[in-house]
């Protein structure tokens, strides 16, 4: 199995190969092709196990050929994360990939100045990385427009809900638009994460790599 076999487009295949990698994980090779047909995608995998790049590089593929809509640039893919050191990781995770590919990336989140973030955040983005508390604020407060979303992803969401998170991406949810693509990626599947797949998306295809 190499990336070529996964469909992905010569130019994330370029990047690839100058960062020296070669062969796709276990949850990549599950989780890609089904991401690029446009399935919900729920996936059991445990930081270390490249799920980063499980989402992001099908997830940098659609995004880079589909053209948005016109007028200012409005973030078309938004990935919820737990912490501020994982959506700096996510975030740079997408830069990398995604060289060339002319797509912005922007990230919230605590602990920072927020007047950077909602700057970025103006000057139009095409994917957004954020902690669901610190997203509410410019949401709310109209800054954050999540209509044109045409994929969320919920990165460890095992970790999200432990952290009380669970009233914040519900919020955040309900202002993406319906039609989207939903992926949802936990290192564990209990009850109540089995309950926020069948809350937020359509049929998903279950992936599960030990």
């Amino acid at each position: 199995m190499t990336f070529e076999t996964l469909g992905l487009s010569p130019a994330l295949l370029r990047t690839l190969a100058e960062t020296g990698y070669t062969q796709p994980t276990d949850i990549q090779a599950q989780a890609i092709p089904l991401v690029l047909d446009g399935h919900d995608v729920l996936g059991g995998a445990q930081t270390g196990t490249g799920k980063t790049a499980a989402f992001a590089l099908p997830l940098l593929q659609r995004l880079s050929k589909q053209t948005p809509a016109n007028g200012p640039r409005k973030p078309r893919a938004l990935v919820l994360v737990p912490t501020r050191e994982l959506a700096v990781q996510v975030a740079d995770s997408f830069k990398a990939y995604g060289r060339g590919l002319h797509l912005g990336v922007t990230t919230l989140f605590g602990g920072a100045g927020m007047q950077p973030q909602i700057d970025s955040l103006r000057r139009g983005t095409d994917i957004v990385v954020a902690c669901p508390g610190r997203l509410l604020d410019p949401l709310e407060g109209g800054t954050a427009k999540l209509d044109a979303i045409e994929i969320l992803v919920l990165d460890e969401a095992d970790r999200m809900l432990d952290m009380g998170f669970l009233p914040a991406i519900k919020r955040v949810v309900n202002r993406v638009p319906k039609d989207r693509q939903t992926l949802l990626f936990s290192a564990t599947f209990e009850d109540q994460i089995k309950a926020l797949a069948m809350e937020f998306m359509r049929n998903p295809q279950q992936v599960q790599v030990s």
